[in-house]
């Protein structure tokens, strides 16, 4: 039984092995004998009076650097299509992750490390941008998903939603026989958008002007000193605004997780368009000037 059962978790591991480690990080292996061979090729070759992308290696590496690119763009069309296989998407966005990291290599060696303030380091500048931007990507996508499930515990967005708006409904009862007071701060929390303030409120994860928190506060003290008289509706309605404020606080935690999984897209895709604007000036450029 544990032989079956180590057995299922091995193969298990490997259906849902990520795009990082698809079929034993093959993708990784590719571009680092590509990158490799890029060096080999740049330290042996002989330019006079150095390496520059004006050399027949530096047009060479500049033409793979450039299908690189083109390449990479296409993931976003790509992932219109379902398939399996050789060239699922996990297979594309593997490639799609190291191929971008190779593409440090050439282009940098395609430069021969001259740059200046022109198009051509303008491309370079923003190739790297989206680069980088993309690491970000693949950091928040190999940890964040864990941690919203973890956060989620088996509730889906809408449950978390329902069961708030479920607590919002026993609170409205629950707030007619406190003092006038009392109730309108009840009434502000019911009123109130508790997920308003736009990306970077959700990205802080901070709501200075929670209304549901400045109630709880409010009736904490109100009953700080008062004895207790038997049962008490605002007791009711402290132990509701506790439970409101953990859904509040899971549902903030799930929005800011989402938030962080899609914020670097825009970075990632308005400056991929810019570095295409970019390498074609850069392209033009040089064959007018060839």
């Amino acid at each position: 039984m544990a032989t079956r059962t180590a057995s299922r978790r091995v193969k298990g591991e490997t259906l849902h092995d990520g795009f990082l480690r698809h079929r034993g990080f093959r993708w990784l292996k590719i571009c680092t004998v590509f990158s490799l061979v890029a060096i080999v090729a740049y330290c042996l070759v002989d330019v006079t009076p150095r390496h520059n992308g004006g050399s027949w290696l530096g047009y060479v590496l500049g033409t793979i650097g450039a299908l690189q690119i083109l390449w990479l763009t296409a993931l976003g069309l790509r992932k219109r299509a379902m398939t399996r296989g050789r060239w699922s998407l996990k297979a594309w966005t593997s490639a799609h992750v190291y191929i971008g990291l190779s593409l440090i290599v050439i282009a940098t060696l395609h430069t021969g490390f001259q740059f200046g303030l022109n198009v051509h380091t303008l491309a370079y500048a923003l190739m790297m941008v989206v680069i980088v931007s993309g690491m970000v990507g693949v950091g928040f996508y190999a940890t964040l998903p864990s941690a919203l499930s973890s956060n989620r515990e088996e509730m889906t967005q809408p449950q978390m939603i329902d069961a708030l708006r479920s607590i919002d409904r026993q609170l409205h009862d629950a707030a007619q026989p406190l003092d006038h007071h009392l109730a309108a701060l009840v009434r502000g929390s019911l009123e109130q958008d508790p997920f308003g303030g736009g990306l970077m409120r959700r990205l802080s994860g901070h709501y200075p002007g929670c209304a549901t928190r400045a109630a709880q506060a409010a009736i904490r003290r109100e009953t700080a000193y008062k004895p207790k008289l038997g049962e008490d509706p605002i007791d009711k309605v402290d132990a509701l605004l506790v439970r409101k404020e953990a859904i509040l606080g899971r549902v903030r935690r799930h929005l800011k997780l989402k938030a962080m999984l899609e914020v670097w897209l825009y970075i990632h895709v308005p400056v991929t368009f810019a570095l295409i604007a970019a390498l074609s000036a850069h392209i033009v450029s040089v064959f007018f000037y060839w």
